[in-house]
């Protein structure tokens, strides 16, 4: 090997290992509530308890155990009892599609597994009957309409009022814990995908959304967070050198959780393909009559921060465009901490309506039956009256509900847990 050859290897292998010790995702180990419970720290609270845990298969520790299992196999080194489980929305397994009905079952060791995403949204007398301390263990997305923060919310309000201690254990938000971008939410528009007055990316992990729940809508809830160790604001899931279970079908990658605002809202409208039904959920916007260069550059002229959009050419294997050969865009992150996902899907929105104005009107008319999900997702009907009113909607989208986020902002600063800031 030539001394040039052998400095040129030095110099890759020193930047190599410069890049892995500087890495956020190897700077420190990171510790999941999952992962604090278990330590002398926390684990007093489980003694002697019958415990009732909400979760999900997503539910994993730093070493790729399921919270279930790790609840079973600690049973007898700390004396409590597993007596209950509870389902979300996609079930324990996460097998289920959204909005799917989840049946009440049982575990293979005879456990009842109780859904929350069924008949009722609630816990009951019967779910809690045998239950002296519920623990919340659920991987979020950092998005509002996504519904595990809404059964937060309700197993919250049920804890308060059956008088049981509820401990949450907490977990990355996915996006990371700076971005907050969207409208506000608007009362009357209450349901399973929107329930309290954040914004739509509102930059909070679930232990930190559940003190402000608890605080701001003064459900009185015997509540205990137990924060994760080395996670800080600015990481995104990648950067944690976690691994990522796909928390529902349409969220296989840990990078989804970025894309899932950009697309999701317009989706409901069913006015474009968002890459479901092909490989990649979330990071396109496709349509027979869209032209992928034009809109590339329309997008890229904007130069929206954080953001990067590549023309693409792909044929749905199912669902919105199935079959048919669709042009668009593949949505790049480049800069998540800067990157406003929900005023870029406006802005998405905003061109496909003055690019291709005969095409986008009679996709909205076909999709008017869908205004009711629509605004409930939003937050508010703001958003389709504008769309469905104005010519010119980007930026009076994109201002809308600022002077409500800048005071969420500031209500936001003391339900964030000090240990997650940056050195």
């Amino acid at each position: 090997m030539t001394f040039q050859r052998k400095l040129n290897l030095y110099i890759f292998l020193f930047l190599y290992f410069f890049l892995m010790l500087s890495s956020p995702a190897y700077s420190e180990k990171i510790y999941l509530g999952i992962d604090q419970l278990f330590t002398s720290n926390y684990s007093n609270l489980l003694q002697g308890r019958k415990v009732g845990l909400i979760t999900h298969h997503a539910a994993i520790n730093r070493e790729g155990l399921n919270s279930v299992e790790i609840f079973k196999r600690n049973s007898m080194k700390y004396p409590y009892k597993l007596t209950a489980l509870y389902a979300p929305e996609h079930g324990i397994t996460g097998a289920a599609h959204a909005s799917e009905f989840i049946k009440d079952a049982k575990d293979s060791d005879n456990i009842p597994i109780y859904s929350l995403h069924g008949k009722t949204k609630r816990l009951n007398d019967s779910m809690v009957k045998n239950v002296d301390l519920l623990v919340y263990d659920m991987q979020d997305i950092g998005s509002r309409s996504y519904t595990y923060i809404t059964t937060l919310f309700y197993v919250m309000e049920e804890a308060a009022k059956y008088k049981i201690p509820l401990i949450v254990l907490d977990r990355p938000n996915p996006i990371n814990g700076l971005v907050v971008d969207g409208p506000m939410f608007d009362e009357k528009w209450r349901s399973m995908v929107g329930h309290i007055d954040i914004p739509y990316c509102h930059g909070m992990t679930v232990g930190e959304l559940a003190t402000f729940f608890n605080d701001e809508y003064k459900i009185g809830c015997n509540l205990q967070v137990i924060p994760m160790k080395g996670w800080k604001r600015p990481m995104s899931f990648y950067e944690t050198g976690l691994d990522w279970i796909p928390t529902s079908p349409n969220i296989p990658e840990p990078s989804t959780p970025l894309f899932y605002p950009i697309t999701g809202i317009i989706g409901e409208l069913n006015l474009v393909n968002i890459g479901i039904g092909y490989t990649l959920p979330f990071k396109l916007i496709g349509a027979p009559w869209i032209n992928a260069n034009a809109l590339a550059q329309a997008l890229n002229k904007q130069k929206f921060p954080g953001v990067t959009f590549k023309s693409f050419y792909y044929k749905p294997f199912y669902g919105k465009f199935a079959n048919k050969d669709c042009e668009g865009v593949l949505i790049v992150v480049t800069n998540p901490l800067v990157y406003q996902p929900v005023s870029t899907q406006y802005l998405i929105i905003g061109l496909l309506k003055s690019l291709y104005p005969k095409e986008f009107k009679q996709a909205w008319e076909k999709s008017k039956h869908r205004k009711d999900m629509f605004c409930k997702v939003n937050g508010t009907d703001e958003v389709y009256n504008i769309i469905d009113t104005q010519n010119h909607i980007v930026w009076k989208l994109k201002a809308l509900h600022q002077k409500r986020r800048e005071k969420f902002l500031v209500k936001r600063k003391k339900y964030l847990i000090n240990t997650y800031a940056s050195p």
